[in-house]
């Protein structure tokens, strides 16, 4: 079984929100088997910036399941999306 490399995007509730937290609090909500490669900030529009969270994961079923419902949860989050999925070699 091999490994991919997804990316998540979340979407803060609001311009308003703290980025540097949430970064800290997705930090934390990495569940086990899964390795944080990096974070980077989108700038969407009118001052809303989302955050593409790149993991690396098994490629087995269900691999990304359980960081979504981790990031889910962050508060000021409003909204989780698998992006990209890439296979590593």
């Amino acid at each position: 079984m091999g490994e991919v490399v997804a990316t998540i995007k979340l979407m803060p509730e609001s311009p308003d929100v703290d980025l540097e937290q949430i970064k800290k609090d997705v930090e934390a909500a990495i569940p086990e088997g899964t390795e944080l490669h990096k974070i980077e900030e989108e700038p969407i529009a009118f001052g809303l910036v989302a955050l593409n969270v790149m993991v690396i994961v098994d490629d087995g079923e269900g691999g990304t399941e359980a960081a979504e419902a981790n990031f889910a949860k962050i508060n000021d989050v409003s909204n989780v999306e698998v992006t990209d999925v890439r296979r590593l070699m």
